[in-house]
């Protein structure tokens, strides 16, 4: 066997085991999602295999799709009311993943999410935009096959476009983040000890967000709180954890859900759930650029500090200049009188 050969299949192997990964991340990540079921069968608030389908293409590249069509399809199968139904909203399913993948590209999105401009283009073309695509076709896929109940097209789509969107929005980033995350060194014992207290503080509001207690607005400023201090490592992991206490209390029709209509209780907390991403995300990528920016400035300031350094004379070697006093003291004491 050449080495061309065993390069090749080498390579082969390695992406064989990425695309076994994609598809096994994603039917985990399903199974859990399906415990916020609403409605149509398979419709949740919050659909986390949308994060790793975006994730696992920004990072290991297109060759990875296949995963993302198997796991989906895994996902589907049991749950289509035919399977015909189940392939068309497995085709949507991966469709809106490799748009959101293509959208990202080219704008030039980076997976350090270290621009603010990177955070738009994920909210606004990786979430949003692309997660149309799976909506619309899974909607309607459903309502063709009689599925749906009369008059809740539009409602599942709304809960199928912001669940998919969700899951771009508060899944991608904390997966981009542990992609490149490394264990803190010389870190202040002050550090570890504000993260802790983040983080019984979110789950602290946690549980008055899934009491009868209606606070769900407390989670804000612990996004801001996360995001200031901590960047994107503490802000998208904050993000999720508020927005899943958020869907644990909308499932149970508990705290600000209690005594809605289905339809005002979606409403409510897909907005509270895009909220959270917004501020987490924009307000993180804001606070890095302007760290970044500081950075930069002050790296220039050491370095014209050093040029002028450099380039000053050196008043030590220079001689001393003679002053008046001391040249009339050298002509006897008398100074020669000007013109």
């Amino acid at each position: 066997m050449t080495v061309a050969s065993r390069d090749e299949l080498r390579s082969g192997g390695r992406a064989a085991l990425q695309i076994g990964a994609v598809a096994v991340l994603y039917w985990v990540s399903g199974k859990l999602g399906l415990f916020q079921l609403f409605m149509g069968g398979q419709v949740t608030p919050l659909w986390p295999p949308t994060g790793i389908a975006v994730a696992s293409l920004l990072l290991m590249g297109l060759r990875v799709w296949p995963g993302i069509a198997l796991g989906a399809l895994l996902i589907d199968i049991p749950l289509g009311p035919t399977t015909t139904a189940a392939l068309v909203i497995t085709a949507g399913n991966t469709l809106a993943p490799l748009c959101a993948y293509a959208l990202l590209r080219r704008t030039g999105f980076r997976t350090r999410m270290n621009r603010f401009q990177d955070a738009l283009a994920l909210v606004f073309l990786g979430g949003l935009t692309a997660m149309l695509i799976s909506a619309t076709v899974g909607s309607s896929t459903l309502s063709l096959a009689h599925a749906l109940p009369a008059g809740g097209f539009w409602l599942t789509w709304w809960v199928w476009w912001t669940g998919d969107a969700m899951g771009v929005l508060l899944v991608t980033p904390l997966l981009l983040v542990l992609r490149s995350a490394h264990w803190p060194k010389d870190t202040p014992r002050s550090e570890w000890a504000e993260g802790s207290l983040l983080v019984a503080a979110t789950i602290g509001v946690g549980l008055l967000e899934t009491s009868r207690a209606p606070l769900l607005f407390v989670g804000f400023p612990l996004l801001t709180w996360a995001a200031f201090r901590f960047q994107r490592a503490g802000a998208t992991p904050c993000a999720l954890a508020v927005s899943i206490f958020a869907v644990l209390a909308a499932t149970h029709m508990t705290g600000p859900f209690a005594g809605h209509t289905l339809l005002t209780d979606m409403i409510a907390l897909q907005v509270f759930n895009g909220a959270a991403a917004l501020t987490a995300l924009l307000l993180a990528a804001a606070v890095t650029e302007r760290n970044q920016t500081q950075a930069k400035i002050e790296e220039a300031c050491r370095r014209l500090a050093e040029m002028v350094a450099r380039t000053a004379p050196d008043t030590d070697s220079l001689p001393a200049l003679p002053d008046a006093q001391g040249d009339g003291e050298e002509n006897g004491g008398q100074t020669r009188p000007s013109g």
